[in-house]
């Protein structure tokens, strides 16, 4: 029996599950960046920084805010891994050669100034979500977690990575796959 592609969750969605036992990542939807036999790297997509607006990380950083629709853009908590860095999860229409990761045919993500700029000016991606931190797994760590029933794992969807609200992304990543948050049990078991 062949073994399976370790790249298979990239550009996919983690889900949390309910009782996975770690207080950060509860109700989190995770879009998942980068995963191999190194481990993996993603962030979190439902987790607002309530404290940190687009224009103020602008005004931070020096850059002017030249385009009125850039508000738009929303700041996140990414994960519990160097939450001072920047991520810019975006979609796939946008690139800066060199320093942007195509995930999918639907994702990029850039994790330099430059994005910002853009964005800013009007010159950026269609659809963005600003992440600060990442979250992280070492070489099969998340494997061992989906083992454990920590996650589930779904197709990444545009219009619920950038589209829908914050609080409902959850929910909406588990009816993607016809499940019923309702009727989740944090209790796994084995067939």
């Amino acid at each position: 029996m062949r073994a399976p592609d370790p790249h298979f969750l990239v550009g996919q969605l983690l889900i949390a599950m309910p009782g996975m036992g770690d207080q950060r990542f509860e109700r989190t939807v995770i879009f998942l960046c980068a995963h191999s036999v190194e481990g993996a790297m993603g962030l979190i997509v439902n987790k607002p920084a309530p404290e940190l607006r687009f224009a103020d990380l602008l005004e931070q950083l020096k850059i002017p805010a030249g385009v009125s629709g850039m508000s738009e853009t929303r700041v996140h908590f990414g994960g519990p891994v160097e939450h001072g860095r920047g991520f810019v999860l975006h979609s796939a229409d946008y690139d800066i050669d060199g320093a942007s990761l195509k995930v999918s045919p639907d994702f990029a993500m850039t994790a330099t100034v430059e994005v910002l700029r853009d964005i800013a000016k009007g010159a950026g991606p269609e659809r963005a979500l600003l992440a600060l931190g990442y979250s992280g797994w070492g070489p099969g760590q998340l494997e061992s977690e989906i083992q454990a029933n920590g996650w589930l794992t779904a197709a990444a969807e545009p219009d619920l990575v950038f589209g829908q609200r914050d609080a409902r992304k959850w929910e909406a990543a588990l009816r993607s796959l016809s499940i019923d948050p309702r009727l989740l049990s944090a209790e796994g078991g084995r067939a």
